[in-house]
């Protein structure tokens, strides 16, 4: 059996409040809910459960200290054709590096490399036929947005699975930063 999977730090639910009131009234947007709220650390993909197994082991090596963050500034993706809406996240070194030791971990599996720059972010919806300028009113009401910083103690791998009511994540292992 096919499991899409993704690394993530899981947003506390003090932050999730604070995502919720970006919500607005953004023409084709679907809003994320609480238990949607993720920061990507790695998307991986659809693998089967051998390789998940693999990419657990290679994973559960990282080594690291628990760090503090906060979400600030929002931002999109798809530029003249809007696909997503998200929040960003301060400059923080340390989650640079676990999302670099994510990488190598999930190459260490087996799986090709991510072609794409790391850009840490929460995804706060996802765009259906919205126009960019459209877009452009949300990033100017929300250009302030900011929440307290939070300690990430831990990881987790995640799969995803589509339902009706849009994706559903299980919480498939949990990584503790201890380092």
């Amino acid at each position: 059996m096919a499991l899409r999977l993704f690394l993530a730090i899981p947003v506390p639910a003090s932050i999730a409040d604070r995502l919720a009131t970006l919500e607005s009234d953004v023409p084709g947007a679907s809003w994320r809910t609480a238990d949607q709220y993720h920061l990507t650390l790695r998307f991986i993909g659809e693998v089967d459960e051998a390789v998940a197994r693999d990419i657990d082991t290679e994973v559960g090596r990282i080594v690291a200290a628990s760090f503090e963050i906060a979400l600030q500034g929002v931002g999109s993706f798809g530029g003249r054709e809007p696909s997503a809406l998200w929040a960003g996240v301060s400059y923080c070194p340390a989650l640079i590096r676990l999302a670099g030791a994510c990488e190598t971990a999930i190459r260490n599996a087996g799986i090709p490399p991510e072609p794409r720059r790391y850009k840490p972010h929460v995804t706060v919806a996802y765009l259906h036929g919205t126009r960019d300028v459209e877009v452009a009113h949300f990033l100017s009401d929300a250009a302030e947005f900011r929440t307290e910083a939070f300690i990430v103690d831990h990881f987790c791998m995640y799969s995803s699975r589509a339902t009706r009511a849009g994706s559903h994540y299980v919480e498939e292992a949990v990584y503790p930063l201890t380092g």
